[in-house]
């Protein structure tokens, strides 16, 4: 697996990342079986960084349950703020930060993780600076080892023109855009920032799209998505464009030179398979594809604002 620096965090991450999201929301902790195997297989093929969060339901405990034993095999990222499980209180104050690491720990099985993010809260919420606060206590106290920001629009930008954060998750795939058009990922870059791209297939819609025979479906938060690939799709045909949809996805995302490292999310061992290996066999897609990509969305973007 290609592997790539990941900000000044002194780690070098593999260009594809594993999200946990689905694997928490989908499956039961009777499924500890199937969600091991994917886990194990994305190890045991190069890719060394998990990406969970607190909110994601089962994930964490999974992940503790298939592979703590390999702990020092991946950089481990959870997120917090939110208000998860039998939890109580208010979302996006200084004590459920603080009690949702403590909690993530113990579901995770391990003494620490490599990064804690904040889970997309706003401009006001990182202005108070409560949150900021109890994240920095716990990198102190040695339970994360960087701290980071999940997020989009404006919150992203102010998270990296802080300087308090060492990494930058957000959202960007060839029909969501303005992670580039907006400067954000360059920026990132240049404050020395770890780059983690969410949503980089964009629920494949790009591939979805490409079928004329029938009305493609997605899930309801991918719709939008969906409608901004056929409205690209619209203007004409790409020459020398990939024949498979997804490895247009991954190969746009990752021609990016501002991206670190992808998430791509499923429940299937031989799903996960077949990413790795288009990553590792299919990559890079043309220039001139990217160039055409890109071109279309400035072209259609009107109010295509990254979604949160």
């Amino acid at each position: 697996m290609q592997t790539t620096r990941f900000g000044n965090t002194g780690f070098e991450t593999s260009r594809l990342g594993i999200g946990l999201a689905e694997v928490g929301y989908e499956l039961s902790l009777k499924d500890q079986k199937q969600a091991s195997a994917v886990i194990h297989s994305a190890l045991d093929q190069g890719i060394n960084f998990l990406d969970t969060a607190a909110c994601y339901d089962l994930s964490e405990e999974l992940i503790g349950n298939g592979v703590a034993d390999r702990r020092d095999e991946f950089f481990l990222a959870t997120k917090a703020g939110h208000i998860t499980g039998e939890s109580k209180g208010d979302e996006w104050t200084y004590d459920t930060v603080i009690e949702s690491i403590d909690r993530s720990l113990i579901r995770l099985k391990t003494d620490h993780v490599d990064l804690v993010q904040l889970h997309s809260c706003e401009i006001d919420i990182l202005e108070q600076g409560e949150v900021i606060k109890a994240l920095e206590e716990a990198r102190d106290a040695g339970k994360t080892r960087f701290i980071g920001y999940s997020g989009d629009n404006e919150a992203a930008h102010w998270a990296v023109e802080s300087g308090i954060f060492a990494t930058l998750q957000t959202s960007y795939n060839l029909v969501e855009q303005r992670a580039r058009t907006s400067g954000l990922l360059e920026k990132a870059t240049a404050a020395g920032m770890g780059t983690i791209i969410k949503r980089p297939i964009a629920g494949g819609s790009w591939a979805k799209s490409r079928n004329d025979q029938s009305k493609p479906s997605v899930r309801g938060y991918d719709e939008p998505y969906l409608e901004r690939a056929n409205a690209m799709r619209s203007l004409g045909n790409i020459q020398n464009e990939p024949e498979d949809g997804i490895l247009t996805s991954l190969g746009y995302t990752l021609a990016d030179p501002n991206v670190n490292v992808a998430i791509v999310g499923t429940k299937s061992p031989s799903h996960m398979e077949t990413n790795i290996k288009q990553v590792e066999n299919d990559l890079p897609i043309s220039s001139d594809v990217v160039n055409e990509l890109n071109r279309r969305f400035e072209k259609l973007d009107t109010d295509w604002e990254q979604r949160t």
